[in-house]
């Protein structure tokens, strides 16, 4: 039997600029109002809604979620897990957290991943593994193991965007797991919200509460990423502030304060001193795009290749021929849904085991306790 040939785009992540560099240019601002307006109504429920190719940017968000944790500057993970005291470790899963906002892309959108897709990519000794669970609503897990600085990853995230008119907003449901096993500590944390606003004044920002917490430690944080208001000053977009705390005792112990696309700070509030612990410069500039290290060994079912001729077509801004090669993706997905619904079957993540229940949401546990290398790679 003859091996299917599978083609893999990869691009750069979003820089701090919140554009993909030189491998991706997104058409211009008017251009992407116009085209979602005539497809989408206020009120509406995105997550059934079919994106036109020009609004995508080429890459599935499974790609965007992984980049989170694999595409960074700096080792920060390992950071997180050498320093000596609970305190210095739980303020460093602080910075990792604020890591994760990368500025949007206006206007532009990632695929929506569909059912089983997969990612796997390695950085060093941390393998991730991200699958789609479920279509509708759309659910992604997440696992990654580093088994030289025996540091796990959980996610399960459910991202529930909402049209109203002259925004959308995207909140995202689920919990992310950081797990330093070393240290038997336990973070576990949520996301901003996604904020994208059309009117008065075109821009996309992360907004809203996190909230941060160690069960063993008995630390946590509270993060607020600030709306930026229609005139933004420069000293006020993207702003985010905060406060560590004991929880037994209601102490606070660091106040935050910063802005996520450039420096936070922590200050002490026993003495005032202030000290800075995430440099956006430092963590998010000269991202490299990750590469394939063995193609034989790549799933069929891996984003970079299931949305690669449709990639193809955007990097080339040929819409007509990426909105075919998309319907084509969408198109193949329905034909296996209407056979596995004809045979009675019911598909099964092939990597996670999933649970949802009313109380507490979609949760999933990885069935494999490792992740294995990545027949792709990031450059070090």
């Amino acid at each position: 039997m003859v091996k299917e040939e599978i083609n893999v785009v990869l691009t750069k992540p979003l820089s701090l600029d919140g554009e993909s560099n030189d491998d991706f240019r997104a058409p211009n601002i008017l251009q992407r109002v116009l085209s979602l307006f005539k497809s989408v109504r206020p009120g509406s429920d995105v997550t059934r809604f079919k994106l036109p190719a020009i609004l995508n940017l080429p890459k599935s968000h499974l790609q965007c979620f992984g980049e989170l944790v694999y595409c960074i500057g700096n080792d920060m993970l390992s950071k997180c897990n050498s320093l000596e005291s609970p305190l210095e470790r739980f303020t460093a899963v602080v910075a990792w957290s604020i890591s994760m906002n990368r500025p949007p892309v206006f206007g532009s959108a990632p695929y929506n991943p569909v059912l089983g897709e997969t990612h796997h990519v390695s950085r060093g000794n941390l393998n991730i593994l991200l699958e789609q669970v479920s279509h509708h609503p759309p659910v992604t897990a997440l696992h990654a193991t580093d088994e030289k600085e025996n540091i796990e990853i959980i996610w399960c995230q459910h991202p529930a965007p909402k049209f109203y008119g002259a925004s959308v907003e995207a909140e995202v449901h689920g919990r992310r797991q950081l797990k330093l096993l070393n240290h038997n500590e336990t973070y576990e944390m949520n996301s901003p919200k996604l904020c994208i606003r059309f009117l008065p004044v075109p821009g996309a920002d992360w907004v809203g509460n996190v909230k941060i917490k160690c069960h063993e430690t008995g630390l946590e944080a509270e993060l607020f990423y600030k709306a930026n208001p229609f005139i933004a000053l420069r000293r006020n977009h993207r702003a985010v502030k905060g406060k560590i705390y004991n929880s037994s005792s209601s102490k606070i112990l660091f106040e935050i304060d910063g802005h996520w696309d450039r420096t936070v700070s922590l200050k002490d509030v026993s003495n005032g001193k202030s000290t800075t612990i995430y440099n956006a410069k430092e963590v998010l500039t000269g991202l490299k795009a990750p590469i394939v290290k063995d193609l034989e060994e790549i799933w069929p079912s891996e984003s970079a290749a299931v949305w690669s001729e449709v990639s193809q077509y955007i990097m080339r801004q040929d819409w007509e021929k990426a909105s075919e090669a998309k319907k084509a993706v969408e198109e193949k997905q329905r034909k296996l849904l209407r056979e596995r619904e004809s045979a009675g079957e019911t598909w099964v993540p092939k990597h996670f085991t999933v649970t949802c229940n009313k109380e507490s949401g979609w949760d999933c546990s990885s069935i494999k306790k490792v992740v294995p290398p990545a027949p792709i790679v990031v450059p070090l």
